[in-house]
Parts: structure tokens; C-alpha cells; sequence
């Protein structure tokens, strides 16, 4: 199902995966794209990692393996900021943070080979009886009829097709959403107007630490499970309703890049965490309400096999953004509209929240911190654009 062949003699293709343990689920992806007939050299594998884990062995692997790739610790991170003058931008990515994704983003921006970006966290695997890439690809590239769901909170869940059944909500849904009421229908999309496919997730399912303990699981993993059978239709959200994003399973274009900055979390004064590919779901989802752009929902599956840890860690990590996500995409819902490119809309988005009154909310200051990096985001990409532009002079 490769549906977009490139036509370039190197990599299109960059595959980030945030890592410090489970690496080798690499090689899953990579025997999965061979089985499948998809061409492995449009692949190019970022591991973004940290110093005090096996780089060696990650290179090794990608060698092994006879993929491109490279491998990013911290310290390679530094190096990379100064090599593409934008060593004054570094804070934008937290290090040991699965926002470590947007160096990823970076890395992509620096290259404009690259017209797609794949995300994969380690603890995910593929399905064998799926051409993981492939179909990503061809997402990108639909053209045809879906089926396009909306509600009456302008929230989607996307685990919406067997909630009676399960009755779960993803990570980052707004709890004042629940128990809308769902409507489903079909849209024509044009072929271009997908710039982003998430995959969904069988076996663990991607819940918050507040759900998992009402699940009755103390592990962090639920004990409700998800499974292909979940997940019987593909579909888009509609224009004006919002969804969670997140960030193991998903690919996008090139395009989209300067509107899907995941946020500084866990590193901050306010200790928010966990809501990084959350936010920049929201942003990408206004951002192609904006642009007239869908959002694919669905096919690829992957399997999540989440390690145990404390759900009560979890919650600790999350509670200081709680209060936060209820709120955060009604500050952006208004913003933007005017806005012709990703950009100039993210831009409209960082300003009110640089710039809005959040005191009624608990940590609402971080808003503010947020739309300030949400600017220096901007600026990075423009400083790393010119770097690159000169490199090709």
C-alpha cells in the first residue's frame, strides 16, 4: 500500500522515535516495511535519546539493520543546535521529555528532503498483518468518501466506536466533554487535504492516570484493554470539534511543522507534564479547521505494550495540568481565522496565550510561559530555514 512513491534518490521519509530503553522496536517497524514490499530506503530513523544511555548500540542497531539513520543524545542535540545556528533556541526542547519529539520536527525543518515525519514511541510495535508505512502513506494521500464524527461538546473521542461497551476516554480528553453525544455522518475529502494520519492503539489503551485508577489499575497501565476489533472504521473529526492527538503512532507532512510544536513540559517551574502531544493536537486540529486540512483517524494499529510504573507517579505528573486542558482550546478555538499558512496561525495561537489573563486556573502562568516558547518555536524554524538555505547556496 505504498501510495506515495518518491521520486528522490535519498530518504523522504523521518522516522523519530523518543527513546532511552526500548529501542529495538525499531526493528520491528523496519522487518514490517519488508515484508510489506515497502521501500526502506525512503526511510531515515531519528532516535532522539540521552548521554547516559546505549548510543553505540542504537547506531549498531540502525547499521545492522542497513537503514539511515542517527542517533541524538544530549550532547549531540547541543552540537546540532550550534551546527545550524540556532544554539539560542535550545530551551525549546526539554531534555528527558517525550516533548524531545520536536527536536524531531527541527531535524525535519533543517532538511528539506524530508516530506513526511513519522512518529513512534518504543513501547509500541507494529501489527504483522499491516503495511505499517504504507498505510500512513496512503492516508496521507486519501482522497474519497470517511466518516466524519462530531458531538455536541465539539469534542471527539476517539475511542468513540465501542465507549458504550468500554466506556473509556483518551489522555488529554476534557472531563467537562463527557458523555456527549455523538453524531456520525460522511464528507468528501479531496486528495492534499490530509496533512496528518494518527494510528490508533490496541492492548493498552492511551488513558490518563485519573481514568486508569478508576479502571482499578495502580500499575499505569488499565486494566480495560483495546483491540482491533475497537476500532472497525476510519474517520475524520469534523470542522469545529476537537480530538486528543497522541504522538506514538502518527504521521504528517512536512508541512504542518511550524503548527505541531510539542510543548515544554515536565522541565518547567509549574511541574505540568504529560499534555505535550495533547496541545499539539489542539494546534494542529485549528490549524487545519484554518486551512480547510483533515486530520486521519484510524489504520495503522499499533500494539502498546506500556511497561508498569506507579499510576499514582503519573497523576503526579499530570495533576499541575489538569485544570489547564479543560480550558486550553477554548483559548485558541477564536484565534487564527484569518491566518493563510500554518504559521501565521500557530502564530495567533502563541499570542493569546502569551498574552491572556489565566489566573482563574490553577498554574495558569504556564499558559503564558507556553505562548511565549510557542514564539521562540517560530523563530527557531525561521533561524534554522536560513541556515539550511545558505548550506544549499
Amino acid at each position: 500500500m505504498d501510495a506515495t512513491v518518491s521520486d528522490r534518490n535519498g530518504p523522504d521519509i523521518c522516522v523519530i522515535v523518543p527513546t532511552i530503553r526500548e529501542y529495538e522496536c525499531v526493528r520491528a517497524y523496519v522487518e514490517n516495511a519488508r515484508e510489506h514490499g515497502f521501500d526502506v530506503s525512503r526511510l531515515h530513523f531519528v532516535l532522539v535519546t540521552e548521554d547516559f544511555c546505549e548510543t553505540d548500540e542504537m547506531r549498531a542497531m540502525l547499521d545492522d539493520l542497513g537503514v539511515s539513520g542517527e542517533v541524538f543524545d544530549g550532547t549531540r542535540r547541543e552540537e546540532w543546535y550550534e551546527a545550524n545556528d540556532a544554539a539560542a533556541y535550545g530551551h525549546v526542547v526539554p531534555a528527558a521529555s517525550h516533548a524531545e519529539t520536536s527536536f524531531g520536527l527541527l531535524y525535519m525543518w533543517a532538511d528539506e528532503s524530508f516530506d513526511y515525519g513519522v512518529f513512534i514511541d518504543d513501547d509500541t510495535l507494529p501489527h504483522d498483518d499491516v503495511d505499517y508505512f504504507g498505510r500512513h502513506m496512503w492516508n496521507l494521500a486519501f482522497g474519497g468518501e470517511i466518516e466524519r464524527v462530531a458531538s455536541d461538546e465539539d469534542w471527539v473521542n476517539v475511542l468513540y466506536q465501542n465507549a458504550d461497551e468500554h466506556g473509556l476516554y483518551p489522555r488529554g480528553y476534557p472531563y467537562a466533554a463527557m458523555d456527549e453525544t455523538v453524531e456520525t455522518g460522511s464528507v468528501a475529502v479531496e486528495s492534499g487535504e490530509v496533512v496528518a494520519s494518527q494510528g490508533l492503539w490496541t492492548n493498552v489503551p492511551d488513558l490518563d492516570a485519573v481514568r486508569i485508577l478508576m479502571d482499578g489499575d495502580l500499575e499505569g497501565q488499565a486494566q480495560t484493554r483495546t483491540s482491533a476489533a475497537d476500532f472497525e472504521r476510519d474517520f475524520v473529526a469534523a470542522r469545529g470539534n476537537y480530538l486528543t492527538v497522541c504522538s506514538m503512532n502518527l504521521a504528517f507532512r512536512r508541512e504542518v511543522i511550524p503548527a505541531f510544536y510539542q510543548l515544554p513540559m515536565d522541565d518547567n517551574e509549574w511541574d505540568v507534564g504529560r499534555f505535550d502531544d495533547i496541545w499539539s493536537g489542539l494546534f494542529l486540529k485549528r490549524a487545519c479547521d484554518v486551512l480547510g486540512k483533515r486530520i486521519y483517524n484510524g489504520d495503522p494499529l499499533c500494539e502498546h505494550n506500556k511497561a508498569p510504573r506507579s499510576t499514582f507517579d503519573d497523576l503526579a505528573n499530570e495533576v499541575a495540568g489538569l485544570e489547564l486542558n479543560e480550558h486550553v482550546w477554548e483559548v485558541i478555538d477564536s484565534v487564527g481565522e484569518d491566518a493563510d499558512s500554518y504559521a501565521a496561525a500557530f502564530a495567533a495561537m502563541a499570542d493569546a496565550l502569551a498574552e491572556g489573563e489565566f489566573d482563574e486556573w490553577n498554574n495558569g502562568a504556564f499558559l503564558n510561559h507556553c505562548g511565549e516558547y510557542m514564539r521562540d518555536w517560530l523563530d527557531c524554524l525561521d533561524a534554522v530555514s536560513r541556515t539550511s538555505a545558505v548550506a544549499d547556496d
